[in-house]
């Protein structure tokens, strides 16, 4: 018989599924797994409506053979099969699916059945491993079997064949080894089995594989040296029931745990297990989890964000970006739909609205359970947010704090009044009846924060602070502007809304001479000298002013040390305070001792704000020369 031709559009994609679309040659065994599934598939749909087929769910199964000698591979099931228009249709014609037109036909009808393969060129990823493929095949239906041959883009062959079951059985010859490739590795079994538990553990059918094991013999069983002998013992490679497909009530949570453990490597049972399962528009099931802490390399870019995605209990890939967003990067878990259009490939997804339906309505899903946990289990929630609460406030801040009114209920801070992490929602709840704002102050820790000049005048009044001890915070604070029609205010500001009552008639005097003659000697380390209304015991502080805060040019300065970035200054000086009225006297009897008092309180000032000193030699020379 002559060979036949593949059509030259055919050659062209043959030759590029062979070279460029798939990434990895292992590949081509979850493809043709996964088109076996599909015959089984349809014969199983067919035996519900007829008797004479006799077989029943548990009659189908799929084989798997190797031979090291031919370095043959073969994949075998008995499935719906062939007949010689199926193999020049499906076989002859790259990218023509049968799968698909069995699915329309079906959906004429109305009848609903779930076909994983959509579009046929998965076959011919199997060119990437074997230099020749043969396929001997008998259709429910027919007498006659056939054999359909090919070496790759030269053509194929059709023939008659002897074939007593129904079923295909595909034979790969294995690509001769190089010194880049070895292809005797699939031929070897316990790669198959691990390629069949990566990709294919949850096809519905069993797929079966001779395993070579060893046992003592027999007669040695008693013996001092007793001795082994090899044996094979057909054995099921796959668990077909995927734990996610199960019903929730029918699975323990250390079923769910024992998963998590096994399947994303940790050391630790997740903090969180969420269930869904929906249909409608889109119909999927998820099975996501939120670690019990953080991963080690979570904060470097060899982290990868992303939920495994399967479709139809196959997997398509180990991290798909697109279904979870950035602010919830940290959650793990598992994904399968039958709704995705593939492309090509099945490791080529096409950003359709069925993906982003299924990450939308996982956002969401995850939100609410974050919530849930905020309200009824608070001391898990605070663990969580020990470990990631960071991630969130960069979700605050990213794009434009586009996501900000989903998150902000789910911040936690820690509260001067308190002494323990609050929601924002808990802290206006308390707030006082003439308080304007909600406050917060900067710093390394809570204690450093309690020591701040700053807040004195806040915490006399007895408002609530929030402290802001990573670098985040601030910026998380100026992207939300306001919750519940309250503006944060930092302590740091110059105008807190308040008034000092307690600053005596004497402090309200005319300071003018002395804020003129302390900004002169500073000069340009300083935009502004003015008196306080903040401070009480303290007698010096700074603020900002613009936008940049302090905690802002630490930041950029520590990421970017030649950012040049540089808060405006504003030295705010007390003057009830004892060092400032020695000061402002000495500059009547010894202006150049009047200087040094200036500089003194300017470096004090830096130093409470934890900005570094331009000169600390100088500074320390300066105070012993007033000592």
């Amino acid at each position: 018989m002559a060979k036949m031709q593949f059509k030259s559009e055919s050659k062209r994609l043959l030759d590029l599924m062979i070279n460029s679309i798939y990434t990895h040659k292992e590949i081509f065994l979850r493809e043709i797994i996964s088109n076996a599934s599909d015959a089984i598939d349809k014969l199983c749909f067919i035996a519900l409506t007829d008797d004479k087929l006799g077989m029943t769910r548990s009659d189908f199964k799929i084989e798997i053979k190797t031979d090291k000698e031919a370095r043959t591979l073969t994949i075998t099931d008995n499935g719906i099969g062939m007949d010689k228009d199926d193999l020049e249709n499906n076989l002859g014609t790259i990218a023509s699916s049968g799968s698909y037109q069995f699915k329309q036909q079906l959906e004429e009808k109305q009848d609903d059945i779930d076909i994983i393969g959509q579009f046929g060129v998965g076959f011919y990823s199997a060119f990437m491993v074997a230099k020749e493929i043969t396929v001997i095949t008998k259709k429910y239906g027919s007498t006659t079997a056939y054999k359909w041959q090919s070496s790759g883009a030269d053509g194929y062959d059709i023939e008659e064949c002897d074939k007593d079951t129904l079923g295909t059985e595909i034979i790969l010859t294995l690509k001769d080894n190089t010194e880049d490739e070895n292809y005797d590795e699939f031929l070897e079994q316990y790669r198959i089995q691990g390629l069949v538990k990566r990709y294919s553990d949850y096809i519905r059918y069993p797929i079966l594989m001779e395993m070579k094991k060893s046992r003592v013999k027999e007669d040695t069983k008693d013996s001092d040296k007793p001795e082994y002998e090899d044996y094979f013992e057909l054995e099921t490679l796959n668990s077909m029931v995927p734990i996610w497909q199960r019903p929730k009530k029918d699975v323990t949570q250390e079923e769910y745990d024992k998963f998590y453990t096994e399947k994303f490597m940790s050391m630790e049972k997740p903090l969180k297990t969420i269930v869904t399962s929906v249909e409608g528009v889109v119909t999927y099931k998820a099975l996501l989890f939120i670690p019990a802490s953080t991963p080690y390399d979570y904060y470097t870019k060899e982290y990868k964000k992303g939920l495994q995605l399967y479709s139809s209990g196959v997997l398509i890939t180990d991290c798909c970006e697109e279904l979870v967003p950035e602010h919830f990067r940290f959650v793990k878990g598992i994904v399968d739909t039958a709704d995705l259009s593939l492309n090509i490939s099945r490791e080529m997804l096409q950003h359709d609205r069925h993906l982003l339906t299924i990450a939308q309505n996982i956002e969401k899903k995850i939100q609410r359970e974050l919530t849930s946990m905020l309200g009824s289990d608070r001391e898990n929630y605070e663990k969580f947010f020990k470990s990631f609460g960071r991630q969130l406030k960069y979700g605050v801040v990213s794009d434009y704090g586009l996501h900000k009114d989903e998150l902000q209920d789910l911040l936690l801070f820690y509260s001067s009044t308190e002494k323990k992490l609050v929601t924002l929602s808990e802290y206006v709840d308390r707030m006082k009846e003439e308080q304007k704002f909600i406050y917060f102050a900067t710093g390394e820790n809570a204690a450093a924060i309690d020591a701040l000049p700053q807040t004195e005048l806040l915490r006399s009044k007895g408002f609530e602070i929030l402290y802001c001890t990573e670098d985040v915070d601030e910026f998380t604070l100026q992207s939300l502007m306001m919750y519940k029609e309250k503006r944060f205010c930092s302590a740091a500001n110059d105008d807190l809304g308040i008034e000092n009552d307690e600053k005596k008639d004497e402090d309200e005097k005319d300071s003018s001479a002395l804020l003129t003659f302390v900004k002169e000697t500073l000069g340009d380390k300083v935009a502004e000298v003015t008196a306080s209304k903040k401070l009480v015991s303290h007698p010096v502080c700074l603020t900002a002013k613009g936008g940049i805060s302090f905690e802002m040019e630490k930041y950029f300065n520590s990421v970017q040390p030649d950012s040049g970035m540089k808060a405006q200054r504003v030295l705010e000086l007390n003057l009830g305070h004892n060092a400032v009225k020695t000061m402002e006297a000495l500059i009547q009897t010894d202006i150049d001792k009047a200087k040094k008092y200036a500089e003194v309180l300017y470096c004090q000032a830096l130093l409470i704000a934890g900005l570094p000193l331009e000169n600390p030699s100088e500074y320390t020379d300066l105070v012993c020369s007033l000592i």
